[in-house]
C-alpha cells in the first residue's frame, strides 16, 4: 500500500497491506500443475552456480546499532543479486533472531509486511510479542533486499518530488503534468538506487528465503507473514511447494485484483475503519466533534475541504494541508489501539491548530545523502536512507505490478476513476487514487502471481482474516484460500484492526499453537471480538 512514512507500534507499524501489486518480478516458471510448478523450480533453482549459497551457514553475534536488545543476536546470507546469473554479483541480507529457550526444532522465519519494512528493526522493537514461540524455535527475522541494511533502495531528493507530484488534487486535474514528473522521478530512483533496483521484486525476495531456510539449517520453512508478509508467503509456498513447513498468513494480501481495485478497496476499508472510530469517539465526552456520528461524518469531510484549500503550518514549518490529514488518519486506523491517540490528535488540531499529533502518525521533511553504487556487503544502520521505506515500497510493489497503463489511458480513465473512488470514499478516495500513479514510468512487473499462484500442493497452511481490517479485507482471505486449494485453512477474526495476531488473544493462541504442536483450528473456526472474550465460537 502506496503511503508516506509511517509510524505505528510493533506488529501494527509493520503489517503495512502492500496491496499495490501482486505479480513477481522474473519469475518465467510456466503454467502447470503443482506438481511440475514444483519441479521446474526445484531442478532449476539447485542448479550450477547456487551450491555456494544454499551451502552457507549463519555466523551470529551480537547486534551492533541503537537500542538493541542484549539477547538478539544478528547476522547476514549472501545471495545472488541476479538469480539468472548466480555466478555474477551478490548482496547480502540481514537477518536477526531471539534464540530458542531449551531445544530448538529449528527457525520460523517472521516477515511483518510493508512491503518495505525492515525485519531487523521490527523484531528489536516488537520481538517480546514473539517470545512463546521461543518455546520450540530460533525466531528469526530479516531485511528483505532493497531494504533496511540489504542494499537498500532510495529515491533521494526524488521521494519529495513524487509525493508533492501526486499530493492534492494536481494529479487529478492535470495527469500529463503529474506523469512527466513520475516518469522523471523513477529515473531519479534508478539512479540512487544502484543494481539492486532491477532485482527487488518478491520472486527474488522468496528465493532469498530458500537460501534463509537452508543457511538455518532447517528441512522445511516455518514461517510467519503479516500483510504484504502473505504475499511473500504464498510465493514462497508456490516456487517450493515441498519445503513449506507450518506456515501462518495473517492479514491476507489479495492474488488477483489489478492496482485499481486494490486502491478502491482499500479506501473503503479505511472508510469503514473511520466511521467505525467515530460511532466510538461521539460515545466520549472528549471527543472534538460532538456527540452526533453523521454530524462528525460531516465534520471530518468539511475539515479536510478546509485544510486543502486552506493548509495550516505545520510544526516544522510545511504546509498540512487535507491530505496530509488524510494520511496520518489513515495510519491511525490500522488498530483500535490508536484510537484515543487520534481523538487527541485531532482535538489538538480543531481546538489549537496543532499538527504535532497528526504529524505523529506519519512523517515527512527528510533529507538523502547522494548514494552511488553500492557494494554486497551489509550497509551501516546509519547510513540508511530516510526515504528507504516509501522508496522500497514503491519499488516492491511496482516491480510485482504488471500493469502498465500509457499516459493516454490513464488521462482518458481518470474522471471515471476519480467518481468510483470518491464513491468508496469521500474521505480516502481522493488520497488512495493519486497512489495509483505512483508506478508509471517503472518498467512493467510481471503477472507471475496472477497466473501462477494457485492449487498449491503443500503442507496445510493457516489463513489468518479480521472483519474489520482496514487494509486487507476479509473477502481477500476467502479468495485467497479459494485459489491456494485444499491445503489453505481459514481463521476468521471477528474484530477490527490490521491483522489479528497482536489484537486478539485468541489469534495469537490458535497461531502459536499451530506453530509449536502443529495444531491447526477446523478451516471456518473463528475468533469473537476481544469484547466478547476470547474464545472462540
Amino acid at each position: 500500500m502506496q503511503a508516506k512514512v509511517e509510524t505505528r507500534p510493533s506488529v501494527r507499524r509493520c503489517a503495512v497491506g502492500g496491496a499495490l501489486g501482486l505479480a513477481l518480478l522474473g519469475a518465467g516458471l510456466p503454467a502447470a500443475n503443482a506438481a511440475t510448478t514444483a519441479t521446474t523450480a526445484t531442478t532449476r533453482d539447485a542448479g550450477p552456480g547456487m551450491s555456494r549459497f544454499y551451502d552457507q551457514k549463519v555466523k551470529w553475534s551480537a547486534c551492533e546499532g541503537t537500542d538493541m536488545p542484549k539477547d538478539l543476536q544478528c547476522g547476514k546470507v549472501t545471495v545472488p543479486l541476479d538469480y539468472a546469473r548466480p555466478e555474477g554479483r551478490t548482496l547480502d541480507v540481514a537477518l536477526a533472531r531471539y534464540r530458542a529457550t531449551g531445544d530448538s526444532r529449528g527457525s520460523v522465519l517472521l516477515n511483518f509486511g510493508g512491503p518495505g519494512g525492515s525485519g531487523v528493526s521490527e523484531l528489536a522493537m516488537g520481538g517480546k510479542e514473539f517470545m512463546h514461540l521461543t518455546n520450540g524455535y530460533d525466531v528469526v527475522s530479516f531485511d528483505p533486499r532493497g531494504v533496511g541494511r540489504s542494499s537498500p533502495v532510495s529515491c533521494g531528493p526524488a521521494t519529495m518530488k513524487i509525493m508533492e507530484a501526486t499530493d492534492g488534487a494536481g494529479g487529478l486535474t492535470d495527469p500529463e503534468d503529474v506523469l512527466k514528473r513520475l516518469r522523471d522521478a523513477a529515473a531519479e530512483c534508478a539512479k540512487y538506487s544502484g543494481p539492486v533496483l532491477p532485482h527487488i521484486g518478491t520472486v527474488d525476495a522468496a528465493r532469498d528465503m530458500e537460501v534463509m531456510r537452508r543457511a538455518l539449517g532447517d528441512d522445511r520453512l516455518n514461517y510467519l507473514g503479516f500483510s504484504y508478509g502473505t504475499r511473500l508467503g504464498a510465493v514462497y509456498a508456490a516456487r517450493f511447494p515441498d519445503k513449506v513447513g507450518r506456515m501462518v498468513l495473517d492479514g491476507v494480501d489479495t492474488l488477483t485484483e489489478p492496482l485499481t481495485e486494490q486502491g478502491l478497496a482499500g479506501a473503503r476499508g479505511q472508510q469503514t475503519a473511520l466511521e467505525n472510530f467515530l460511532d466510538w469517539c461521539v460515545e466520549d465526552i472528549a471527543c472534538p466533534f460532538g456527540r452526533d456520528a453523521r454530524a462528525a461524518r460531516d465534520q471530518v469531510e468539511h475539515l479536510v475541504a478546509s485544510l486543502d484549500s486552506d493548509p495550516v503550518p505545520s510544526a516544522f514549518g510545511e504546509p498540512f494541508t487535507g491530505q496530509d490529514m488524510v494520511g496520518a488518519i489513515g495510519q491511525a486506523l490500522y488498530s483500535r489501539e490508536l484510537w484515543p491517540s487520534l481523538e487527541r490528535a485531532l482535538a489538538q488540531l480543531l481546538e489549537d491548530g496543532d499538527t504535532r499529533g497528526l504529524q505523529g502518525f506519519s512523517s515527512g521533511g527528510v533529507t538523502f545523502p547522494v548514494r552511488g553504487d553500492k557494494g554486497a556487503g551489509l550497509t551501516d544502520e546509519e547510513d540508511v536512507p530516510m526515504d528507504n521505506l516509501p522508496a522500497a515500497l514503491m519499488a516492491i510493489n511496482c516491480a510485482d505490478d504488471p500493469d502498465r497503463p500509457t499516459a493516454a489511458q490513464v488521462t482518458a480513465s481518470l474522471g471515471r476513476l476519480r467518481a468510483r473512488y470518491e464513491e468508496a470514499s469521500p474521505v480516502f478516495g481522493r488520497y488512495r487514487l493519486t497512489q495509483v500513479l505512483m508506478c508509471y514510468g517503472r518498467p512493467k512487473g510481471t503477472d507471475y502471481i496472477r497466473d501462477d499462484v494457485r492449487d498449491l500442493d503443500t503442507a496445510r497452511m493457516l489463513l489468518v482474516g479480521t472483519r474489520g481490517d482496514p487494509a486487507t479485507p476479509y473477502r481477500w482471505t476467502t479468495e485467497t484460500a479459494d485459489r491456494l486449494g485444499p491445503s489453505a485453512v481459514v481463521l476468521d477474526n471477528r474484530g477490527e484492526g490490521h491483522t489479528g495476531y497482536a489484537s486478539s488473544e485468541c489469534v495469537h493462541r490458535k497461531v502459536d499453537d499451530f506453530l509449536l504442536y502443529g495444531s491447526l483450528p477446523p478451516d471456518g473456526s473463528s475468533c469473537g471480538p476481544e469484547s466478547a472474550g476470547t474464545g472462540s465460537d
